[in-house]
């Protein structure tokens, strides 16, 4: 699945403080030699110390599941049959941590005993997007039927959970299930309630000066309008879409300073009316970023959402508050997150598939047209 020497060259309409109007814009080549030194046979492994896999930490249902998305992904774009064989093993460990009742585990350690009773409502809501873009992927029959099974059991405890990032990872996985299943009614008729339960926490905590769901900017902040965009776009409700552009725009206003990606970090979440933290940044925050302008263009035709794409995608290679690389050319895989002293120099599952998610979908970006 490496992919050397590879140069993709993308002409994209954007403006720059040097040149304005189309400009060439060059993505690294796609190496995943990171991936597979941290996949073997159960799954991909959580944490890894610089980039050797630490054995030590185990596996989480999350990482899997990101990993099935993304491999999928690759493999969609690329066609790669070494991107199934990788995809085999994901979805192998997501049948593996689900429960009798639909439920999931998300810790799992090296010797692949469970080291919870129960996975995190997120976990959850993480194996219900991989699932459901099993449904719409070119992949063998066998992985889509059991991909299936899977996300029939659990969807159920979706509607249960009160997180609104759970309702909207199976919003974007029931978006995949309706697509391949145009004819069944039950896809958009669980959208819809899951949406509308994240419009009515952007209702409740919404004023002028806080266009958001919740009281507070916490992580993976993009994926709540990337949902409702994906909503949108299954049912053509218009409230979808203007509280999708509404919390969107609002995002990007507090993320995007002086034309640099500048998420919320980790070490005091921004409350509404409150101080943001700067640091630590974490990788899967530009990712989100990414995925959701994405779906926000293709949602609305507007050149604006490319252009957010592109400065969030840019964090991953310097333009940041520290100038530092946050992409490793050297394994293919992404730093930790910055530090307000530079980098963290782990390279984890996480961080490593929040890059290749986002890498993939400037390529998608690319390709498409709205």
């Amino acid at each position: 699945m490496v992919q050397s020497g590879l140069e993709i060259c993308l002409l994209i309409q954007r403006n720059d403080s040097v040149a304005k109007g189309m400009i060439s814009i060059k993505l690294p080549s796609i190496n995943c030699n990171w991936l597979q030194a941290l996949t073997d046979d159960t799954g991909i492994l959580q944490h890894a110390k610089s980039s050797i896999a630490d054995r030590r930490e185990g596996y989480t249902t999350d990482d899997n599941a990101r990993a099935l998305i993304a491999v999928l992904k690759y493999h969609r774009l690329r066609g790669k049959e070494h991107a199934l064989n990788l995809a085999r093993t994901y979805l192998s460990f997501l049948l593996h941590v689900q429960k009798e009742d639909g439920r999931v585990h998300n810790f799992i350690g090296y010797n692949r005993d469970f080291l919870d009773a129960e996975g995190s409502e997120d976990s959850l809501g993480r194996v219900l997007w991989a699932c459901g873009y099993c449904q719409d992927a070119p992949i063998p029959e066998d992985f889509r039927m059991t991909a299936k099974e899977i996300f029939d059991k659990s969807l159920i405890w979706a509607s249960r959970s009160g997180s609104p990032r759970t309702h909207a990872f199976a919003i974007l996985g029931l978006y995949h299930y309706a697509k391949a299943f145009p004819q069944d009614k039950n896809p958009p008729s669980n959208v819809i309630h899951l949406a509308d339960r994240l419009c009515e926490a952007y209702r409740h905590e919404s004023k002028s000066s806080w266009q958001w769901f919740e009281p507070n900017l916490t992580y993976a902040n993009a994926r709540l309008p990337h949902a409702l965009f994906r909503a949108y776009q299954t049912t053509g409700r218009q409230e979808y879409l203007h509280i999708a552009e509404k919390t969107f725009d609002f995002l990007s206003a507090n993320d995007i300073i002086q034309d640099i990606f500048q998420p919320v970090g980790t070490q005091s979440l921004q409350k509404k009316g409150g101080k943001r933290a700067l640091y630590d940044q974490q990788p899967i925050e530009a990712s989100c970023m990414v995925e959701a302008a994405s779906a926000a263009l293709q949602a609305t035709g507007k050149e604006q959402y490319s252009k957010i794409a592109h400065i969030a995608f840019d964090w991953f290679m310097g333009k940041n508050s520290k100038n530092v690389m946050v992409y490793n050319p050297a394994t293919g895989g992404c730093y930790d997150g910055i530090t307000p002293e530079g980098l963290n120099r782990n390279q984890g599952a996480e961080s490593g598939l929040s890059y290749l998610l986002a890498r993939l979908e400037m390529e998608t970006l690319s390709k498409k047209k709205p």
